[in-house]
């Protein structure tokens, strides 16, 4: 099932709990002969659909052959955003670029030093993407350090606006207030990079699509800004997505276990220094700085800020994600309990 194996165990979980169940699959992909009772063809359908989406998300970025670089297309209408005022000689616009998908891309990543960053790389040097060049940009802190990539040494630039919409696509792999201050001015004007942003900043502005592209890739174009979900709410959707489509959901309630790393490296750092101590006789309890309550041997029902309703931010992003990537109601009933 290639990189879907975490749908795999879904599909292994339906099998043990029906052992009389036979599945026989052919040698072409996504086609498979069944010996159930009728009860269970929707289950098994539903299975079956989700291998589908698992074994067709094998290019760059999970996108599928019919979405992977036309999805990025844009109208390219002119913003009324100040940036749009960057004067420099014309080049073809990244949409028409996007568009071709055999054209090699320049590919800027801002934060690539830090944890998500160097994930971001990393898909980029296993998947197919069509990297013509790779520009890393960081703060003074980085700036001048090199990075062995699959596409060459890359020596880590001082973050630059004009710099960036150089690039035909630009990944910002840092906090909300910094994708607030910049991705609008990076992707303005005709000749602004499509920018691609992992932050939270843009997930609920109107106009501005969330993408999950197994599900709705399509939303992006026209776009030049796009916004990525929540861990939590991306992976959940992928099982939840072919069951919604084949059935209708009347209501979703999903419970997370969440890792250290979605606090980044210095997140991982003070959980790893923490048990060290801990282990070490050094600390009855880890000191805590980064987390609310001291990580490790511990278990923490609070991540991000608690809400009006009694819910942590976290919790909510789910909700709130759920709703728009799938095209629900904003009174559809979708609970998370982190």
């Amino acid at each position: 099932l290639g990189h879907g194996g975490h749908l795999s165990l879904l599909f292994r979980f339906f099998l043990e709990l029906h052992p009389d169940t036979h599945i026989q699959f052919s040698p072409h992909r996504n086609r498979y002969a069944s010996v159930v009772s009728i009860e269970k063809m929707k289950l098994i359908a539903a299975a079956g659909a989700i291998i589908a989406i698992a074994n067709s998300a094998s290019t760059a970025y999970g996108f599928s052959p019919s979405t992977s670089i036309s999805s990025f297309t844009s109208s390219r209408r002119p913003s009324s955003n100040p940036a749009a005022a960057y004067s420099r000689p014309r080049r073809s616009s990244p949409a028409t670029i996007l568009r071709m998908s055999a054209a090699p891309l320049n590919v800027g990543i801002v934060g690539a030093t830090g944890a998500v960053g160097k994930e971001i790389v990393g898909c980029l040097e296993k998947r197919s993407f069509p990297v013509g060049g790779l520009r890393i940009f960081g703060s003074e802190r980085s700036a001048g350090r090199e990075v062995e990539t699959k596409f060459g040494k890359v020596t880590v630039e001082l973050f630059d606006e004009g710099a960036a919409r150089e690039c035909d696509v630009v990944f910002l792999a840092v906090d909300g207030d910094f994708s607030l201050a910049h991705a609008e001015n990076i992707c303005a004007g005709d000749d602004g990079a499509v920018v691609i942003d992992n932050s939270s900043a843009f997930r609920y502005v109107d106009g501005v699509p969330l993408v999950v592209p197994e599900i709705n890739a399509e939303t992006t174009k026209g776009k030049k800004l796009i916004a990525n979900p929540n861990c939590t709410t991306a992976i959940g959707l992928m099982a939840v997505w072919p069951l919604h489509k084949l059935f209708g959901l009347k209501k979703m309630v999903m419970s997370t276990y969440q890792a250290a790393s979605g606090a980044g490296q210095p997140g991982m750092d003070e959980l790893k220094d923490g048990t060290l101590s801990v282990l070490k006789g050094e600390r009855d309890v880890a000191e805590n700085k980064i987390f609310a309550y001291p990580l490790p041997f511990n278990v923490i029902p609070h991540i991000d800020k608690f809400q009006e309703n009694g819910y942590t931010k976290e919790e909510m992003k789910v909700t709130w994600e759920t709703r728009k990537i799938c095209g629900l109601s904003d009174d559809f009933p979708v609970r998370c309990v982190v």
